[in-house]
């Protein structure tokens, strides 16, 4: 099971556009996947308090993270960094087991011409600190607005491409470091 993860809780994001255009793609590859929208992350996972104690609600998430084979997070650049609503999950995730030795791509998506360049790599820090396995394979969509249409489909073959090569590239990384951590290979 992929994990698709929106990585901001906006309101009609183009990070949930692009999330299920990949999931999309990951079907059309046979593969079992899921989108996890943070904007639907229940209200109480925000008091001060839940650092210390997490609220039952949060479970459900905590549990899909735990399930996947790999995560795909698609990542949008705000002021030159991701949404601190993704920061915020990825604190409230289990430590160590949430990300050690868990396969994740990163999609980047901006208004500007860098296309969340600056978002992806950062977060690859945050998850390679946890010790996850980072797909070196990103993409970035710059201008991503003017990129989908109103059904939320990219108008631009060149970026669906990619994004089918990078799920591509995904899958065969998980199933790579699934056979070396059984010893199957």
């Amino acid at each position: 099971m992929i994990e698709v993860i929106a990585g901001t809780n906006r309101a009609g994001s183009n990070s949930l556009k692009v999330a299920h255009i990949l999931a999309g793609i990951y079907r059309s590859f046979g593969e079992d996947v899921q989108i996890l929208d943070l904007a639907e992350l229940p209200r109480e996972v925000f008091r001060p308090d839940a650092y210390k104690e997490k609220p039952a609600a949060f479970t459900p998430y905590q549990e899909r993270v735990l399930a996947a084979d790999g995560l795909h997070v698609v990542v949008p650049e705000y002021n030159g960094s991701f949404p601190g609503v993704l920061k915020y999950f990825v604190d409230m995730l289990k430590f160590p087991e949430s990300f050690e030795h868990r396969c994740v791509a990163y999609t980047g998506i901006a208004a500007g011409q860098w296309g969340g360049l600056r978002a992806v790599e950062q977060l690859q820090m945050v998850f390679g600190y946890r010790s996850a396995y980072n797909l070196p394979e990103r993409v970035w969509i710059p201008g991503v607005g003017k990129l989908l249409s109103e059904d939320g489909t990219l108008n631009d073959g060149q970026y669906h491409e990619r994004l089918e090569n990078q799920v591509r590239e995904f899958l065969a990384f998980v199933e790579r470091n699934r056979a070396l951590a059984t010893g199957t290979n």
